[in-house]
């Protein structure tokens, strides 16, 4: 029997109301199938999320985000539907659910593999995480500006001073990389980017890797307050002479994309739109 997942965020569906309408409807097109109903993404690490055939995920990006780590080492591919504010990691709008569920039903979709990234931090212990966006360090706001040492594959690259440094895959490469001057990275690419956050030098720019590079970070000097942040969303006190280690996960994030639905057309309509970057007229051809 197939067995799909759930996810919603109930901030956005206080009543349950939504979540009521979508397993019925569901349910009118898939009989033969087991649903699993999991909300703020609680219980995500547990038995019922084994052997999913694949989850909706129901909520904006910070949903979408949870949920994969939350998967951690299930390789379940991760439907995004829209249900937030601007969404760009989710696939689809809630208002297109009908034409969604038809489109899942015959199968007209492709799995992608998105790029995950594993951190440590070395402080007498070695806590680990996982990151699908980004892992960002970063000063408090009184606080002085931070001086890093960078190294990748144990090769020194540079010393520097900054407000922080944003470690981003090609998935977070649209979300802080990018308001902090970082390039645009299609999916695809399995490298990352070392965006620097108003470095206190005009040589210093953003880098792309491979992801298979071992990017070391030290603190230097006397830093009064700094934070790793994961995904935006796990925050983390540094201390002075941390260490941390940001390698590719052996695992990848799948993305469960319809067909009818490219980057280039996700892109196009919430990024370049949205921010009005610049005009953008489709070609209908």
């Amino acid at each position: 029997m197939k067995k799909i997942g759930i996810n919603i965020n109930s901030s956005k569906d206080f009543h349950g109301e939504q979540l009521y309408e979508i397993i019925e409807k569901l349910q009118q097109v898939f009989h033969d199938v087991h649903f699993e109903i999991f909300k703020d993404s609680m219980g995500l690490d547990g038995e019922r999320a084994e052997n999913l055939n694949f989850i909706i995920v129901f909520g904006g990006d910070g949903t979408i985000l949870r949920t994969a780590r939350s998967l951690g080492k299930n390789d379940i591919p991760i439907l995004g539907i829209n249900i937030g504010n601007l969404g760009f990691l989710t696939n689809a709008e809630i208002g297109d659910f009908d034409d969604i569920i038809g489109e899942l039903y015959r199968d007209s979709y492709e799995i992608e593999e998105r790029t995950m990234l594993n951190c440590k931090i070395k402080d007498g212990e070695t806590d680990e995480f996982i990151a699908l966006n980004d892992i960002v360090i970063a000063k408090g706001t009184l606080s002085r500006i931070v001086e890093f040492s960078i190294s990748i594959d144990n090769k020194f690259y540079t010393n520097f001073t900054a407000d922080g440094i944003i470690i981003s895959t090609p998935t977070g490469s649209t979300a802080y990389n990018l308001s902090a001057g970082g390039p645009i990275i299609h999916p695809e690419l399995d490298v990352v980017a070392i965006t620097p956050i108003c470095p206190h030098t005009l040589s210093m720019r953003t880098m792309v890797v491979s992801a298979n590079k071992e990017i070391v970070l030290k603190l230097k000097g006397k830093n009064e307050s700094i934070f790793l942040t994961v995904d935006g969303q796990n925050v983390y006190q540094l201390s002075e002479d941390d260490e941390i280690i940001v390698t590719n996960n052996e695992k990848r994030c799948k993305v469960l994309r319809l067909l009818n639905n490219d980057y280039f057309d996700i892109l196009r309509r919430k990024i370049m739109h949205k921010n009005n970057f610049m005009k953008v007229i489709k070609n209908e051809r």
